[in-house]
C-alpha cells in the first residue's frame, strides 16, 4: 500500500516550526510494517492545498493530512477536503456537541470561532479526538483515502494510534497481529548494536521478525517488530528474540518499552527504601529535572545542587573548600551532600569544559561520585562534540552510572561516545 504523508502550514513550510509531526508519524507507521512513499509540505494556500491534493489522490492508497483542523482563518483543510472530494461543508451536530462538552467541563465558554471546527466535508467519517477540540475526519478523494489530523502532536499522536493505524492495517490487508518491542541502551551507537545483534531476524526464517534502530543522543532505541495470527503466536515468537537482544546488547541496555532511564533509577532506590541528593555542575540541573516528574519522587529525591561556581558547590556540601586534586572533588562533594541532607545515596556529576568556542572537537571531562554509606563509586570521561553534546552526554552518563551502581553493574564500562 502506498502511503504519503501531506503537512500544511506556513510555520511549517518556512522552518519557523520544526516539523516533528512528519517525522513520528512516519516513524509509528513503520513499526507497523506500513511504508511511506512520499511527503509533502505545503503552506496555508488554497490553490497550493488543492494541487497538492490532486497530485497525492492520483499517487497514492493512503494520505495523512496533518495541520489545518483548528478554528482561525489560515485553517482550510475542512474547507479544500470538501472541494477536493466534490462535496459540501455541513456542521455536525455531533462534533458541535461534543465541544460545547468539552469547553463546559473546563468552566470556559466557548468561543464563536471554535464552531468552524465542527464543519466537515458531507461525506467525511468522524474520527475521534478524546484531547482536543479538533475533529479529525477520512474521506475518498479520486480514490484514495485520506484521512486528516491535527497538528497538535498529542492529539495527533492519539487519533493515529487510536484511528487511524488500525484503518490503515485493514486497508493494506494485513490479516495479522503486529506487536512492537523497545530496548532503549546507553553507551553503543546504532553500528555497534546492529553488529552485536546479527542474526536476531534468523530467529525466525518466515520473515516475521524484524529489527530496526532509532538513534537519539545520548540514547539509542532498538526495534522489533513481531507478527503473527494472534497475539499468542506473537508472544511465543517474541521470547527468543527479547532474550537474545537482552544478552547481546547486556548492561547497555537502560530500559524496556515505555519505560526510562531515570524511571528505572527510581524504582531501584525505592526498592532500596534509599533516598537520594544530587549535585551537578554544567548541566543546569538536568539530572534532577529528570527525576522531579516521577511518580513518587518527592519521596526520594531530598535536595537537588546545580551551581557550576566552586565556592556555592564546597557551601552546598558543607566543605570550607574543595580539594586541590581534580579526582578528589567529586567524591567530597557526593559525601558532603549526603551528609547534608541526609540522603541515603548521593550522586555528583561535574563537569570540567573546555576552553574556547563552541566546535565539533571542543570537549569536557565528565568526573562521577555516587557514596552510600561507606560504598563509593567513580566514573571519568571524556567526550567530545561541542557544549551540548557534552551537556547531554553527563546528564545521561550520571544517570546510567547511578543505575549501575544500583543494580550492582561495573559502573565504569567503557562506552562508544568516550574519546582518549
Amino acid at each position: 500500500m502506498r502511503i504519503e504523508i501531506l503537512c500544511t502550514g506556513d510555520e511549517v513550510l518556512s522552518g519557523k516550526i520544526v516539523n516533528s509531526n512528519f517525522s513520528y508519524i512516519s516513524q509509528k507507521l513503520e513499526d507497523f510494517g506500513l511504508q511511506v512513499i512520499w511527503g509533502t509540505t505545503v503552506g496555508d494556500d488554497r490553490d497550493s492545498l488543492m494541487a497538492a491534493f490532486r497530485l497525492a489522490a492520483g499517487r497514492a492508497d493512503a494520505v495523512i493530512v496533518n495541520g489545518g483542523l483548528g478554528p482561525t482563518v489560515d485553517d482550510l483543510s475542512q474547507e479544500m477536503a470538501a472541494k477536493a472530494a466534490g462535496v459540501e461543508l455541513v456542521l455536525s451536530e455531533e462534533w458541535l456537541a461534543r465541544m460545547e462538552e468539552y469547553f463546559q467541563r473546563r468552566s470556559r465558554i466557548m468561543p464563536p470561532n471554535n464552531r468552524k471546527q465542527a464543519m466537515l466535508p458531507a461525506t467525511a467519517e468522524i474520527l475521534d479526538n478524546p484531547v482536543g477540540t479538533a475533529c479529525g475526519f477520512a474521506l475518498d478523494i479520486a480514490g484514495a483515502r485520506f484521512f486528516f489530523t491535527p497538528g497538535v502532536p498529542r492529539e495527533l499522536r492519539r487519533m493515529l494510534e487510536d484511528q487511524i493505524i488500525p484503518r490503515l492495517l485493514k486497508m493494506s490487508g494485513v490479516q495479522a497481529v503486529i506487536h512492537l518491542k523497545r530496548f532503549h541502551s546507553y553507551g553503543i551507537g546504532e553500528s555497534r548494536a546492529d553488529t552485536m545483534l546479527a542474526g536476531l531476524e534468523e530467529l525466525a526464517p518466515d520473515g516475521s521478525v524484524k529489527l530496526g534502530f532509532r538513534a537519539h543522543y545520548p540514547q539509542l532505541e532498538t526495534k522489533i517488530t513481531v507478527r503473527g495470527r494472534d497475539m499468542d503466536e506473537v508472544q511465543r515468537k517474541l521470547e527468543p528474540v527479547t532474550a537474545f537482544v537482552r544478552e547481546r546488547l547486556g548492561n547497555f541496555i537502560v530500559a524496556e518499552d515505555d519505560r526510562t532511564l531515570e524511571g528505572e533509577v527510581l524504582a531501584a532506590l525505592v526498592a532500596a527504601g534509599g533516598t537520594l541528593t544530587v549535585a551537578e555542575t554544567f548541566t543546569g540541573g538536568q539530572i534532577a529535572a529528570r527525576f522531579a516528574p516521577q511518580p513518587g519522587a518527592e519521596r526520594v529525591l531530598r535536595r537537588a545542587v546545580a551551581s557550576r561556581d566552586p565556592d556555592q558547590l564546597a557551601a552546598a556540601a558543607g566543605l570550607p573548600a574543595l580539594p586541590e586534586d581534580d579526582a578528589a572533588v567529586a567524591v567530597a562533594v557526593a559525601r558532603g551532600i549526603a551528609a547534608a541532607s541526609g540522603a541515603s545515596h548521593a550522586l555528583a556529576v561535574l563537569v570540567a569544559l573546555d576552553e574556547g568556542s563552541d566546535r565539533i572537537d571542543l570537549g569536557g571531562t565528565i568526573r562521577i561520585a555516587i557514596v552510600a554509606g561507606d560504598r563509593v563509586e567513580t566514573r571519568e570521561a571524556r567526550v567530545l562534540g561541542g557544549r551540548e553534546w557534552v551537556r547531554l552526554g553527563a546528564t545521561e552518563m550520571g544517570l546510567d552510572c547511578l543505575r549501575r551502581f544500583l543494580l550492582g553493574l561495573p559502573v565504569a564500562e567503557r562506552i562508544d561516545f568516550e574519546k582518549g
